[in-house]
């Protein structure tokens, strides 16, 4: 199973990188400035994996539950970019420049915050930062260069490649999800109802803390929003199982996966309502 995430994570990351202008992700870098990014860093790294560890005091969830719910809110950055999202207002250059500034972070504040959120419980847990760099040059910056040298090599075949490998790459992402849904079936049916719950609202409070935060435009809003709220559940698979060894997290992690996309559709199309709504209030 984590091989077929990497597998539609790798063809989407390909995709994005096919139709970036890295001109305009660095521009959005240089016009951030250093108190909004500083804010970001909190609504990123911070609030999300301290939510989670209140939820689920909040709700008594078991050690193998905190730890994934924890993990998800440690672990951001999901490259699931769609173009449904980017005409529906969503950013993509900025969400690629979050993207990458979230995955070099990663090595930095992950380690930290799992090592700060093991201490609560008195428990030492440490991750080494180079296995995490190494993880996100390969699964994320490695796919995001092919599909950029692709475009500045072949720019006629990217352009007619792109948009079939971004609809193939989120249809096996959906058939990922579709085998996720009826191999954990039985295990989410038996669990406590708070855990989709908490996901809810993890997922919900990470949309809310970027909008809160982040003092920018409208769209930056929307976008910071979105992206904070898809969650790296690869990566967090990976650390809680690798490097806490709590292997039966992984429902949790899977509840939040596909939870999440719902929170996030359900927010661009309150966004869009208000919007409409607004525009025809100017009339």
């Amino acid at each position: 199973m984590k091989i077929l995430v990497q597998a539609s994570v790798f063809l989407l990351m390909v995709s994005i990188g096919m139709g970036l202008n890295f001109g305009e992700v660095a521009g959005t870098w240089r016009r951030i400035s250093w108190h909004n990014w500083l804010r970001l860093l909190l609504a990123t790294f911070i609030i999300p994996p301290a939510l989670a560890l209140v939820l689920a005091n909040l709700f008594r969830l078991t050690g193998p539950e905190t730890a994934g719910l924890f993990m998800i809110g440690a672990a951001p950055g999901a490259p699931l970019l769609t173009r449904n999202l980017s005409k529906r207002g969503f950013d993509m250059h900025r969400a690629a420049s979050y993207q990458v500034w979230a995955a070099l972070m990663i090595p930095i504040m992950i380690p930290l915050v799992v090592y700060a959120g093991g201490k609560l419980y008195s428990r030492d847990f440490w991750i080494p930062p180079i296995s995490l760099l190494d993880e996100i040059i390969l699964k994320q910056f490695l796919p995001l260069a092919i599909g950029a040298l692709i475009a500045k090599f072949w720019p006629r075949i990217a352009a007619k490649l792109q948009p079939a490998m971004n609809v193939f790459g989120n249809l096996f992402l959906v058939f990922v999800i579709v085998i996720l849904v009826s191999r954990i079936g039985p295990i989410l049916r038996s669990i406590s109802p708070l855990v989709p719950v908490a996901c809810i609202v993890l997922a919900v409070g990470s949309v809310g803390a970027a909008r809160l935060l982040v003092s920018l435009d409208r769209i930056a809003k929307l976008t910071f929003g979105i992206c904070n709220a898809n969650r790296h559940v690869g990566l967090a698979l990976l650390i809680a199982g690798d490097y806490l060894h709590f292997t039966n997290s992984f429902y949790v992690i899977a509840c939040y996966a596909l939870i999440a996309p719902f929170v996030i559709f359900g927010y661009a199309k309150l966004y869009l309502s208000k919007e409409s709504t607004t525009i025809a209030a100017g009339r």
